[in-house]
């Protein structure tokens, strides 16, 4: 995990105390990162396997928004594709396919220029171009980097309402070397509210990390 995603200058400013012990922030962004299903909500780097859906040649990335990293002009660092045999009932009734099979073409992977890929930053939607012989790809493995460049106004607001949900459940209002990780997923639901997950929601992961 990288930095609290509120620091002490933050605390005053989002409704806490200026004295607030930094474990509760650390505590609260863990949780965050926990909701999220993301090891964090700062830009770094991922690496996912897809299957692209038969007669298609887009895909979804799981973590967003999708972002560049230091100076690096695009988020995509590499794209590797490859036409598999189908699954039952996939099978293409096309010429091609026999052509491609005949040349021991399917199961090999082909890097992909990622200037080829059109991406949107805000959906994770990727689109692939067409494997040799004019055959949409069917497998997908995409390095890319994805995350807040600036942590923003919501994720702050919902650390420092963790932190007052916690403060207000006896359970939890104790000193923090009695506060661990599965304490505060047992309490999560609470500590989570709804005005927390909604501020929360469009940075939780599509697929489970």
């Amino acid at each position: 995990m990288g930095q609290p995603y509120l620091q002490p200058s933050d605390y005053q400013n989002y409704g806490l105390p200026a004295g607030t012990s930094a474990d509760w922030i650390t505590a609260a962004t863990a949780l965050i990162n926990s909701f999220c299903r993301r090891p964090d909500l700062n830009v770094i780097q991922y690496t996912e396997r897809l299957r692209v859906v038969q007669a298609s040649r887009t895909v979804l990335l799981s973590y967003l928004p999708l972002s560049p990293l230091g100076l690096a002009s695009t988020p995509l660092i590499s794209i590797q594709a490859r036409y598999t045999k189908p699954r039952r009932g996939e099978m293409m009734a096309s010429p091609l396919f026999d052509i491609v099979w005949a040349f021991s073409l399917p199961g090999q992977w082909t890097t992909l220029d990622v200037s080829t890929v059109d991406y949107d930053a805000h959906t994770g939607e990727l689109t692939l171009p067409w494997s040799l012989f004019g055959l949409p790809f069917n497998e997908v493995s995409v390095t890319y980097t994805a995350g807040l460049t600036t942590i923003g106004d919501d994720v702050k607001s919902a650390c420092a309402q963790i932190v007052r949900n916690a403060q207000a459940t006896p359970a939890l209002n104790a000193s923090m070397s009695r506060i661990d990780t599965m304490q505060l997923k047992y309490f999560s639901s609470s500590l989570l509210d709804e005005t927390v997950q909604t501020w929360l929601k469009p940075y939780v992961a599509s697929r489970a990390g």
